[in-house]
């Protein structure tokens, strides 16, 4: 397994869709894009931007329940890739044994975040996907993150609760 680092959560540009960034820690540097949901890209960058919410969102519950039953999210791992489809696994410890729970990445990441808790990609993966980017760390990611938040925001403010019904 390859440690990375969530480099930045982006906006890519044609498609207007976010995406996570997941840089090898050590190495070359190679770096894993992730396709996501605008709503998980919120809960991220929400957890990176340390936003206080009046109430827990979803991934903030999750921790408090991991917690309240004296576990620990101990990895995340990036684990494998079907077609263009990415699974993560979260490794969960407790007091007297490990269990591994299937994931989306962009879940895993967002709990691993709020955790502080290591990050991890298949060397298969990052072999086959890993890329050399060119990333600036000069605070546009910052930048990005925030218009994530206001698309999200928009969204919230234009839903209906009849758009969920079937």
């Amino acid at each position: 397994m390859v440690r990375v680092r969530l480099q930045a959560v982006r906006v890519d540009l044609q498609s207007n869709t976010p995406v996570l960034l997941l840089q090898e820690a050590d190495g070359e540097g190679r770096t894993i894009p992730i396709f996501i949901g605008t709503p998980e890209a919120t809960a991220i960058a929400f957890a990176l931007q340390e936003v206080e919410v009046p109430r827990p969102l979803t991934h903030d519950l999750l921790v408090d329940i991991i917690e309240a039953f004296g576990g620990t999210l101990s990895q995340v791992v990036i684990s494998e890739l079907e077609g263009s489809t990415f699974y993560a696994e979260l490794y969960l410890q407790s007091a007297t044994e490990e269990i591994v729970v299937s994931a989306r990445p962009s879940d895993a990441v967002a709990l691993a975040i709020r955790t502080k808790s290591p990050l991890f990609v298949a060397d298969s993966i990052m072999d086959s996907e890993g890329v050399v980017m060119e990333l600036d760390d000069d605070g546009d990611n910052e930048e990005e993150e925030e218009i994530v938040v206001d698309q999200f925001r928009e969204f919230l403010d234009t839903i209906q609760p009849e758009d969920f019904s079937g």
